[in-house]
């Protein structure tokens, strides 16, 4: 079913939820938080699959990504600190106010899975998973791969200078990015929450301080940027949540690779995707 958030600054965000059938006994909720420049429509036959074993499963789009793109990228200010203190804050605000007291939860993707520490109602879950989180901060990256992401900043630069946003779409990439979170992905900081500044800033330390969910992080060993040190940053900036950081080995799942991306296909349905369930329901990874 598709909904709609209002944030507090009065953005409206594009969702969806796919709700628990009947005959199945209900578990709780799952806020799925996405990767930058995906589309939460991505995740949805993964949402579906987490219905289907008793979890409502929400969705949705961050501003200026897919159905929240809200007009013209050119001229909207959007930085990324504010899809978690904004956008994934709505969303769960939403969840934990729809939940009729059962558990909400959150899988993050990539960014979705360090930005919701940036949310103020963050402090309500009850688990989270993360799948390849951190902010890609460069000194995280292996050698190789830390010459491919200053590669991929310099060509952002120029082409955020012409356009007024960063056009992937163009160049045969994922979605297009607006102007200011596409430059502080670039710029690489080692804390991109010093874009905001001052009492803003100390809100979005102590909202990270307030979450005491424990946490899951995950990445396949091949992942470019989910290194074990780019995780272990990420989950160190939620200190009062209990965390493990695991790697996975692609020969575990019968691949060669997995990459970034890979585990939310749906051919992981009956490996991957069930191991999930074990931790959302109980805390517990095989």
């Amino acid at each position: 079913m598709d909904l709609t958030f209002t944030c507090s600054d009065g953005r409206v965000l594009a969702g969806q939820v796919f709700g628990v059938p009947e005959g199945v006994e209900k578990r709780g909720t799952v806020v799925i938080a996405s990767a930058t420049a995906v589309r939460a429509a991505y995740y949805h036959r993964y949402a579906a699959f987490l219905s289907e074993n008793g979890f409502a499963a929400v969705s949705f789009d961050y501003r200026g990504i897919g159905g929240s793109r809200g007009g013209p990228l050119r001229g909207q200010r959007v930085r990324w600190f504010e899809w978690g203190s904004l956008d994934i804050d709505a969303v769960l605000a939403w969840a934990l106010q729809q939940g009729d007291g059962l558990p909400v939860h959150l899988v993050g993707h990539s960014f979705g899975g360090y930005g919701v520490g940036l949310a103020e109602h963050a402090a309500g879950l009850g688990r989270i998973l993360t799948v390849g989180a951190q902010h890609a901060y460069w000194r995280d990256l292996r050698p190789g791969n830390q010459l491919a992401h200053w590669g991929r900043a310099l060509l952002t630069l120029p082409l955020v200078g012409v356009f007024g946003y960063f056009p992937a779409k163009r160049l045969g990439l994922m979605e297009d990015l607006p102007a200011g979170v596409a430059l502080d992905w670039a710029r690489s900081r080692k804390d991109f929450t010093t874009a905001a500044a001052g009492s803003l800033r100390t809100a979005l330390r102590a909202h990270q301080a307030a979450v005491t969910a424990p946490i899951l992080a995950l990445a396949p060993t091949d992942d470019s940027y989910a290194t074990i040190p780019a995780m272990e940053r990420a989950v160190a900036y939620t200190p009062n949540s209990p965390s493990r950081v695991v790697h996975l080995s692609p020969e575990g799942y019968g691949e060669a690779s997995l990459g970034h991306f890979a585990l939310f296909h749906s051919r992981y349905r009956e490996s991957f995707w069930p191991q999930t369930l074990a931790w959302l329901r109980d805390g517990t990874w095989p």
